[in-house]
């Protein structure tokens, strides 16, 4: 078998991976991969991807090239799964306050009430103006009033729940679809070691 027979072999499986890996890839990656295996990349290199930089493939045997477009895969998706968590936390931090202001009213309302109104400390005004619910300096409430303002919290934090439910679903799909491209470089990786070994063994 030629040296021609044998590039043209590696080359062939390679699209076949690359080609297997692209549901995991968003479409630019992939057309750059493509290009540049077929030769058709002005500069045989990978553009830049979202956050990650542009890399020149004209110097990489295609193991390489193909490792190194899985690394940038995986790089976006832990950039992804960072961006996601911080959102999950952000919005665990925001349902605390509002159940801390709602602690805060049931306190208020377990005191004695004068001339039917109750006394409620600063620091809970200060949160309740900051919920949007009362102005700060407003310090005397009816019953009704933090009635209200705890249904106000109540349907704050259901809203924010379904939104954090949403977010968990993405985090897991993020999860999975890293767990695959490692999984999938595993399988490339293998592949490539029979390929080699065939082909040696036909060479013989």
């Amino acid at each position: 078998m030629n040296r021609k027979m044998i590039l043209s072999t590696a080359a062939s499986l390679l699209v076949g991976v690359v080609a297997g890996t692209g549901i995991m890839m968003n479409d630019q990656a992939y057309q750059s991969v493509k290009q540049a295996v077929g030769g058709s990349a002005t500069n045989n290199s990978i553009g830049g991807i979202g956050n990650v930089a542009q890399i020149d493939l004209s110097s990489m045997d295609i193991e390489s090239a193909l490792m190194v477009v899985q690394q940038q895969r995986t790089q976006m998706l832990d950039e992804q799964l960072n961006n996601q968590i911080q959102d999950v936390q952000k919005r665990n931090e925001e349902i605390a306050k509002k159940n801390d202001a709602m602690a805060g009213i049931n306190s208020a309302l377990t005191g004695e009430a004068v001339d039917g109104k109750y006394s409620i400390p600063d620091d809970l005004a200060g949160k309740l103006a900051a919920e949007g619910i009362a102005d700060a300096s407003k310090k005397e409430y009816t019953a009704e009033e933090l009635n209200q303002a705890t249904e106000k919290l109540k349907g704050s934090i259901d809203s924010l729940s379904n939104s954090q439910q949403m977010d968990m679903l993405r985090l897991q799909s993020m999860t999975n679809k890293r767990n695959e491209a490692f999984d999938v470089m595993t399988n490339f990786i293998k592949k490539m070691e029979e390929s080699r070994s065939s082909i040696i063994g036909n060479m013989r």
